[in-house]
């Protein structure tokens, strides 16, 4: 069961600084069982999606002619890993970071890494000794690098920087660029001639806004304070989309902000020059053995299925 070691609401900003410990097992969430067609659709979208070796450059995931969803050469054949004996291991997480990280209704720790971290350790055959306890954001590189813990699953941005300092996962998740659009005025595809003139709304000042102007240069491009101020010009017809990191837009299209109003066109699009190498797990700088044991489950994990489970599970609308 979960150790609470602090006072908290849900939602509260109190939350952000509780420690909360729960073995890897705790209340194992079901996943959520839909038609099967419904499954089977969204799937063939996320197969289209995320894969390996994607070049620095903006490339439509759909143009890449790959076989299996993922973010690793699925062609390597790495054998399973003898772990150095170890009385545990310990993930750190933060609350702040939904859906891969957050405490629910209940106050109970869960999310898309909370559940990867609990795969992990099934295919490494050691849930027994893993742990995975929250804490604030700014805490956790310092405490892993103090060795209070042994992985930092929580989005720690992967740079030359931190390379320096920590080992890392190969990348299991990458964030795309996206187009949304009004239904009534879709973006046919090959999509850069369609763009040519549009009215493209971005954040003013952010990665979306250098992408859009280095891989469409002619698009006319409109800046906007911040996402909602853009979404809704676009709903009342002032611009022709916007562009915008995926995950986040595809859970605008669900809400009642949007109202059934749009839908993605075109894409996704990847960058590491842009929008980064993605998420993956960090480590001590000593323990690179021990992110290759995860790199080896997380292959696993992919092959099974079991990623495309949890991608479904946490993403009602794909965000690729």
């Amino acid at each position: 069961m979960p150790t609470e070691m602090c006072d908290q609401v849900h939602g509260s900003p109190e939350a952000k600084n509780c420690t909360i410990v729960h073995d890897i097992l705790d209340e194992k969430r079901p996943v959520r069982h839909e038609p099967k067609r419904a499954v089977r659709s969204r799937l063939i979208h996320l197969l289209i999606a995320s894969y390996v070796l994607l070049s620095t450059g903006a490339i439509p995931v759909a143009a890449q002619a790959v076989s299996t969803p993922n973010f690793w050469d699925q062609r390597q054949r790495l054998s399973k890993p003898v772990l150095a004996p170890r009385e545990r291991i310990r993930f750190l997480t933060s609350t702040d970071y939904p859906p891969f990280n957050f405490l629910d209704a209940r106050g109970r720790l869960g999310g898309f890494n909370v559940d990867l971290a609990r795969a992990i350790c099934e295919e490494l055959d050691i849930v027994d000794r893993c742990q995975i306890e929250a804490r604030p954001f700014a805490e956790l590189v310092p405490l892993l690098e103090k060795g209070d813990a042994e992985a930092v699953i929580a989005g720690i941005g992967i740079s030359p920087e931190s390379r320096r300092r920590l080992a890392f996962t190969e990348s299991y998740l990458r964030y795309p660029a996206r187009f949304v659009t009004r239904k009534d005025a879709p973006l046919t595809e090959p999509l850069e001639p369609a763009l040519s003139g549009r009215k493209i709304g971005t954040v003013d000042g952010s990665a979306h806004a250098a992408m859009l102007g280095a891989f469409f240069p002619n698009v006319q491009r409109v800046g906007f304070a911040d996402r909602s101020t853009a979404l809704t010009a676009l709903r009342n017809g002032a611009v022709d989309a916007v562009f915008g990191d995926g995950i986040d837009l595809s859970f605008w299209l669900e809400s009642e902000a949007a109202n059934g109003c749009c839908a993605f066109s075109g894409g996704p699009y990847l960058s590491d020059r842009f929008l980064g190498e993605g998420l993956a797990i960090a480590f001590a700088r000593k323990d690179v053995d021990l992110a290759r044991a995860f790199d080896y489950a997380l292959g696993q994990i992919v092959a099974k299925g079991t990623f495309s489970e949890l991608l479904l599970r946490y993403f009602p609308v794909s965000a690729y």
